[in-house]
């Protein structure tokens, strides 16, 4: 298998952590209902991968994502005490009492960092939504789960265009508060560029929020997802969210295309000599499994190059 040369960089970080999100958040824009046993599969062939991160489903009432109707069941086929970390989203209290009593050990919450969007998704306002969450962390902290909380919106939002940097860091800075150990950035629909995410990086540090404590959660709607990698790696990060074959987008944010592609964020840190832990050739041939279930082409540049007939 073709692999990039590898030139290091000593000033960036040696290891990051891949928190892949495929299962849950590459899935539950589906139109057509993935099987159960389907989804089981692809979770331990992304584990058999070497990723120790697999956030497998979302417990969110089926009406609002049909797709995750069977997030109990899954979890039910699953070793949440093997050798990955399989967190679930929890939108919610009853979300959170679904996924106490299938053993989870690790949650999500999802908040957003804009009016609209909170609306949109949540259907609350920017400053209501943290009373939703604030028993959900304190009564997963107390059973002794981790929290993880995204912030969706923080580079812009198709409704009030671009989003100021203090408001990101008070809408983010208030999650850490409450209890989440990290706190997930969303690019989510894909506008956000280098300076960018230095500058809203920069401005986390300047709250005296922890940057060990950030993660990255870029869409490559506009081809910046890997450049904005580099800068925030530049800047510290050493954990960042993307979706096996470039799997997702959001329901609740049309123009929400193109999660990062984990094989196309594993090429670039494998150049670069960063470590991840991943079988790239493993991980690609889950993905084009994957693919084939679905009916259709990964969009992963990696993925296509790598599964592509080698020219005679």
């Amino acid at each position: 298998m073709t692999l990039p040369m590898v030139v290091a960089d000593d000033t960036l970080p040696s290891a990051v952590t891949i928190y892949e999100v495929g299962p849950r958040d590459g899935l539950q824009n589906e139109a057509s209902i993935v099987p159960l046993e389907v989804k089981a599969e692809f979770v331990r062939r992304l584990v058999a991968a070497g990723l120790q991160v697999v956030e497998v489903t979302s417990f969110v009432h089926p009406r609002w994502v049909p797709q995750l109707a069977d997030a109990s069941e899954l979890i039910e086929r699953l070793d949440l005490r093997g050798v990955a970390d399989m967190p679930v989203l929890v939108p919610n209290e009853r979300g959170l009492d679904r996924a106490l009593a299938a053993g989870a050990r690790h949650i999500a919450i999802f908040a957003s960092a804009t009016e609209s969007f909170a609306r949109a998704n949540l259907n609350r306002g920017l400053d209501e939504q943290y009373a939703m969450f604030e028993p959900v962390v304190a009564r997963a902290r107390d059973a002794g789960v981790r929290v993880r909380a995204y912030l969706s919106m923080c580079f812009g939002d198709p409704e009030e265009g671009a989003v100021p940097l203090d408001q990101v860091v008070v809408a983010g800075g208030r999650l850490v508060d409450m209890g989440a150990t990290q706190l997930s950035l969303g690019d989510t629909i894909g506008v956000a560029t280098a300076g960018h995410v230095a500058a809203l990086i920069d401005a986390f540090a300047a709250a005296r929020i922890d940057v060990s404590s950030l993660a990255m959660h870029f869409h490559d709607t506009y081809g910046q997802a890997l450049a904005n990698v580099l800068a925030s790696l530049r800047s510290g990060i050493t954990t960042f969210d993307a979706s096996a074959g470039g799997l997702g987008g959001c329901p609740y944010a049309k123009s929400a295309t193109g999660n990062l592609a984990t094989e196309d964020l594993v090429w670039m840190l494998r150049g670069l000599g960063i470590d991840t832990g991943v079988d790239l050739g493993e991980l690609v041939r889950a993905s084009v499994w994957m693919a084939d279930q679905l009916g259709r082409p990964s969009p992963s540049r990696v993925v296509n190059a790598l599964a592509a007939p080698s020219p005679r």
